[in-house]
């Protein structure tokens, strides 16, 4: 794997670093789906990706070298984000398309998701739309062979608009709720395991922002003062996160 630093270049535009910052402020709703994501049997997501700016100082450069490039089959730990580069560089040298990326959530420039070729999040791409005239909007979409909507109304849920609610809790949390507790009942062992980083399913689901399964293993007896190795606990997450819906769940109130 390629060595990197990554950053936000000085000379980012204002729209841009205010594209990234909602970004990562949403990316919670981008991992949310991407849980669901890796539990169905057939899948939902047209593409899942992050945008990471990379950089590289080059001898004689007064300013390292910048480009926002996309990973995949992206992987969340509640702190980073980790991933595949899909792109081939223009300029550095440093990473390679295929190259294993680790990133901080607090330094990715954008996510996107699409379910039925509509587009969800992909601030920065809008940000970039709304600098269009309508036929290059419609050029750009068609190269991407995605509906990105009204780059003044970004979307970061499925049917949000017809379900604002899903905002709050994923559908399939709710659904998978009965499933959920049969799976424990015939499983105990796998209420308080934890993996070789410390995370247990309490961890990962509140990460994920999963009330009505978060609901389900508090009342089978999840152990809420267990700790990642980073010594987080679930609660920490919530926190971290802002998964409103959950701190009070996991604070017992």
């Amino acid at each position: 794997m390629s060595e990197s630093i990554v950053f936000f270049a000085e000379g980012d535009s204002p729209e841009m670093l205010d594209a990234a910052a909602k970004a990562q402020a949403t990316f919670k709703y981008f991992w949310r789906e991407l849980s669901w994501e890796h539990r169905r049997i057939i899948p939902g997501l047209n593409v899942a990706c992050v945008k990471v700016p990379f950089a590289q100082q080059f001898p004689g450069d007064d300013k390292p070298t910048v480009e926002h490039m996309w990973i995949n089959d992206i992987s969340f730990d509640g702190d980073n984000i980790y991933g595949i580069l899909i792109n081939d560089p223009n300029s550095l040298t440093n990473v390679s398309n295929g190259d294993e990326i680790t990133v901080p959530l607090n330094q990715i420039s954008d996510w996107l998701f699409a379910i039925d070729d509509r587009a969800y999040g992909g601030f920065t791409i809008q940000a970039m739309r709304a600098g269009m005239t309508e036929e290059e909007r419609q050029d750009h979409d068609e190269a991407w062979g995605l509906e990105f909507g009204d780059y003044n109304r970004i979307l970061v849920v499925n049917k949000e608009e017809e379900n604002p609610e899903n905002l709050v809790e994923h559908p399939m949390s709710k659904n998978m709720k009965p499933s959920f507790v049969d799976f424990l009942q015939q499983n105990p062992g796998e209420l308080n395991s934890a993996d070789e980083a410390g995370f247990t399913l309490l961890h990962k689901e509140s990460i994920a922002g999963n009330l009505s399964i978060v609901e389900v293993l508090l009342q089978q007896g999840a152990d809420t003062s267990k700790q990642t190795q980073s010594g987080k606990t679930a609660l920490d997450f919530a926190k971290q996160l802002k998964w409103e819906h959950l701190i009070p769940v996991l604070e017992g109130k």
